[in-house]
């Protein structure tokens, strides 16, 4: 096992990512080499199985466009170029380029996985384009919820993919934030582990890389209108179609 690699602290956690395909192929093999001697790692592997790989029969099959497979190469060759170590403090992430570097080779797996996996909800304009956010927790990267949405919807819907755990005096509040918008719009407190539909009628329509984030703030939400708390989840947009 190589000293530089990072390994998420408990064999849940690691078990989400190896199924989600976050792991690196290093994190990969060690899994599957541990995995007939640790019952626990084995157990959290099937949990996780069982889980999401019955929401493939969920999503109707689409062609990618021929496109999509080189810009996917160009992300994942320019962030394993460059994959610093993710800033210490939260406020520091909306405007850290290396950041998002370091996200990118993390999260674009779990982005084309569970963009295949989790269906949308039926939608009035097809061949609209799709968007998906995997929002992944700031110092370990591992994926927590994820956001779907279509171009033309006045929603997006965010679905929890694991376990999220907020003391009792506080609440987790959504955010979004497009370029060229002034700050970070709220969208409401949202219940850990709860599947909720966003309505999104009085904003801009979604685009590409725009923001999204869950802080951890007071129990009945931020008194100023933006983030105070600490950042729990965090992720931009990515066009699938």
């Amino acid at each position: 096992m190589s000293a530089t690699q990072h390994y998420p602290d408990d064999a849940d956690t690691l078990a989400g990512e190896y199924v989600l395909g976050t792991l690196s192929a290093e994190q990969r093999r060690d899994v599957e080499a541990r995995s007939p001697q640790d019952a626990v790692l084995r157990d959290a592997v099937a949990r996780w199985e069982a889980r999401l790989l019955p929401l493939n029969d969920l999503a109707a099959p689409v062609e990618p466009s021929d496109l999509l497979w080189p810009r996917i190469a160009r992300t994942l060759d320019a962030a394993q170029a460059a994959l610093p170590s993710a800033p210490a403090r939260s406020g520091t992430l909306w405007n850290s380029l290396s950041f998002w570097r370091s996200l990118a080779a993390g999260g674009m797996a779990a982005v084309l996985i569970l963009s295949a996996t989790l269906a949308l909800r039926p939608v009035a304009a097809p061949g609209a384009p799709q968007y998906v956010v995997v929002l992944v927790a700031p110092q370990s990267q591992a994926p927590g919820w994820v956001v779907q949405a279509q171009a033309g919807q006045s929603a997006v819907q965010l679905v929890p993919i694991a376990a999220t755990e907020v003391p009792a005096d506080r609440a987790l509040e959504f955010w979004t934030k497009a370029d060229g918008w002034a700050g970070p719009v709220s969208l409401g407190l949202i219940k850990p582990g709860e599947p909720v539909i966003i309505p999104l009628d009085k904003l801009p329509p979604l685009e590409p890389n725009q923001l999204f984030e869950l802080t951890l703030e007071p129990k009945t939400g931020s008194p100023i209108g933006k983030p105070t708390g600490p950042i729990q989840f965090i992720g931009r947009a990515v066009k699938m179609l």
